[in-house]
């Protein structure tokens, strides 16, 4: 008797420790359900709407849109001709086989391909780009479904005018091809952009049809000279470009005499149209009876640019290349000889002028420059309106 009664008071006392230890688990449990719950409403997802300015990541995607996620509750849909073009035919003249380090040097410009990223076109069941790459794109609006639609084109398109002002704003020539000719002058593209370099700024005009498809693939250095945005202008110049890239004082150029004058010589530089002036006292430090005596027309020489006394007028000089006064008279060939050696000595007697490297361009009209957005492009954590979804780490 002693021993079930036991046995009964046992089970009696473990049933009660059951119910409370189930009734305890239950508690916990419905405390991590409510847990759980504000979980959920408090989290914060970035809420897209149009004109947005935004960074997101391709997460899927096939020939014909891609997935994006940009911290929105729903993954953003980025149609396949929304997406920047990469491998339409203006590639053909752009640099897509150099990498960018050799590319990155002063006056290049264009676009560089990263095998990694960028396909040669969409092919079935693939996306233009791969998961992974991170694209910069502006919010259109919202799917039927909900799912926000993205582009990159205007984006793009405001970054290149962008990049164009810092370029006019530095003042560098730059090296651009060029991929298109007509009557009024050539046509080639910086940042992506339609640029036209009218005939009358051409170093060397073409006088026939077939001189100006020659043009065409070829490359020449230009300057910017004009920007209006508004009408989608962008204005080149050869001649600008080649003036501060070879009219720089102490340059040491090729020549051919052209004609003969009693004060002096007219020197067409190279193979251009482009002539100076080399003056009866710059010929040599000694004395000159005659200025045929030394020069004839047709002849050769090698000339220094020095500094003109007259605005826009090239100035030249042999007399400065003389390692001794009157040499040019007694021994040409010595004098061009020595021409490399004598422009360096007399570059190095130049004065430098500290934070100052050239002269600056001309104000231009507020109107011809005036950005078509106010982005903060040089700001991205204010540009782009979801920065804060994102954490970006460098591997």
């Amino acid at each position: 008797m002693l021993t079930v009664a036991g046995l009964r008071s046992y089970s009696v006392e473990d049933e009660e420790e059951e119910k409370a230890l189930q009734a305890f688990e239950e508690k916990i449990d419905g405390e991590d359900e409510s847990d759980k719950e504000a979980n959920k409403l408090n989290v914060e997802y970035y809420e897209p709407k149009p004109g947005d300015v935004v960074v997101g990541v391709v997460v899927s995607g096939d020939e014909n849109k891609l997935d994006i996620d940009m911290g929105a509750d729903l993954l953003a849909t980025m149609l396949t001709k929304e997406v920047l073009r990469l491998y339409d035919k203006e590639m053909e003249f752009l640099d897509l086989n150099k990498d960018a380090e050799s590319f990155m040097v002063n006056g290049k410009m264009g676009l560089v391909k990263y095998d990694n990223a960028v396909c040669d076109g969409p092919g079935p069941g693939q996306p233009i780009v791969e998961t992974g790459t991170v694209l910069f794109a502006e919010v259109l609006g919202r799917r039927l479904g909900g799912r926000p639609l993205l582009t990159t084109r205007r984006l793009f398109r405001w970054l290149a005018w962008h990049r164009v002002r810092q370029i006019k704003r530095l003042n560098e020539p730059i090296e651009v091809r060029v991929s298109e000719w007509n009557t009024g002058g050539l046509l080639t593209r910086i940042e992506g952009l339609r640029a036209f370099l009218p005939k009358g700024e051409l170093l060397n005009r073409a006088n026939n049809f077939t001189e100006w498809k020659e043009y065409v693939g070829c490359r020449i250095f230009v300057q910017i000279t004009r920007i209006v945005e508004a009408k989608n202008d962008v204005i080149l110049s050869e001649r600008r470009a080649w003036e501060m890239l070879y009219l720089r004082e102490g340059t040491l150029l090729d020549g051919t005499v052209t004609k003969i004058f009693p004060f002096g010589a007219q020197i067409r530089i190279g193979d251009t149209n482009r002539c100076g002036l080399l003056h009866v006292s710059n010929i040599t430090r000694a004395r000159v009876t005659s200025v045929s005596d030394l020069l004839v027309v047709g002849e050769k020489v090698k000339v220094l640019v020095v500094k003109s006394n007259f605005p826009n007028k090239i100035s030249l000089s042999i007399a400065d290349l003389e390692s001794v006064p009157g040499l040019f008279i007694s021994n040409k060939e010595k004098v061009f000889s020595e021409a490399k050696i004598m422009a360096k000595k007399y570059r190095q007697k130049l004065p430098v002028i500290k934070g100052v490297a050239r002269p600056l361009p001309a104000p231009v009209p507020r109107s011809e420059c005036a950005p078509t957005t106010d982005l903060p492009f040089d700001k991205e954590s204010s540009m782009y309106a979801n920065w804060k979804w994102f954490k970006f780490e460098r591997e």
